[in-house]
């Protein structure tokens, strides 16, 4: 059984009309120390007294190089007659979840030598590369790395941390963000703003096989799908990195 330690709630607002922001501080004395690209486990109860837990990416943005941060951010989806829903629409400041972790091997790799990472997603998979900004940072200073972030939404209300991308974009020359909206544009549209779904965007990029590490995390058709033009693009297995979201109730 993993070690289960409480978070007490910190912060919360909604960040799309069915995805909320919470912060939590682990409330046991400890840090809660994890590498960006790492998720959580929530565990708690149905309501017949079934144990049961959900999966939640670390959207913290912290430089690690600091050390352990305080504080870790989760975005959750609202699934309508959800228990995890219920859960966290219940849950006031101050209320405590157990949960476990950090787990998971979707980071950056201190071993990368490429001249470019592929980082695509969509919904609440968006949430690790909001946690590996400041590892990115880093890697665009010392080695020159270019990186391009799809980011695929319905609509521009559901553009999850956009602020945050679009104000790293602007001062940092070498990271570019594309959101993909497939129903709604905004109604000034910038020039890197798309019409579509992701995967209909990324031929546009000429992946390379000599250049390219790709991430992956979200919808599992999206990733199917990536995974498969970034194979015919001759990208091999090491270089294609993948995190499969499956909403559950």
């Amino acid at each position: 059984m993993p070690v289960q330690f409480p978070m007490k709630l910190v912060d919360r607002r909604m960040l799309a009309p069915t995805v909320g922001h919470y912060q939590f501080l682990r409330d046991d004395g400890q840090p809660l120390d994890f590498q960006p690209g790492q998720f959580i486990q929530v565990h708690f109860q149905y309501a017949d007294g079934t144990e049961t837990k959900r999966s939640y990416s670390l959207a913290t943005l912290h430089d690690h190089a600091l050390g352990p941060g305080e504080a870790v951010d989760i975005a959750v989806s609202f699934v309508p007659g959800g228990a995890a829903t219920a859960l966290f629409e219940g849950l006031d400041i101050g209320g405590q979840l157990s949960a476990s972790g950090p787990y998971g091997r979707f980071c950056l790799q201190p071993g990368d030598h490429n001249g470019r990472y592929l980082l695509i997603a969509t919904g609440t998979g968006v949430t690790p590369y909001r946690s590996m900004l400041p590892l990115l940072a880093t890697a665009m200073a010392e080695r020159g790395v270019q990186v391009v972030l799809l980011q695929g939404a319905r609509s521009p209300a559901e553009l999850l941390y956009s602020e945050d991308f679009e104000a790293f974009s602007a001062s940092q020359p070498n990271f570019r963000y594309i959101p993909c909206l497939s129903r709604e544009l905004p109604a000034d549209p910038g020039p890197d703003v798309r019409h579509g779904y992701v995967q209909q965007q990324l031929a546009d990029l000429a992946p390379d096989a000599a250049t390219d590490i790709a991430y992956l995390c979200g919808n599992p058709e999206m990733v199917d799908a990536c995974v498969d033009a970034l194979k015919l693009a001759g990208l091999g297995n090491p270089q294609i990195r993948r995190e499969k979201y499956v909403s559950s109730k």
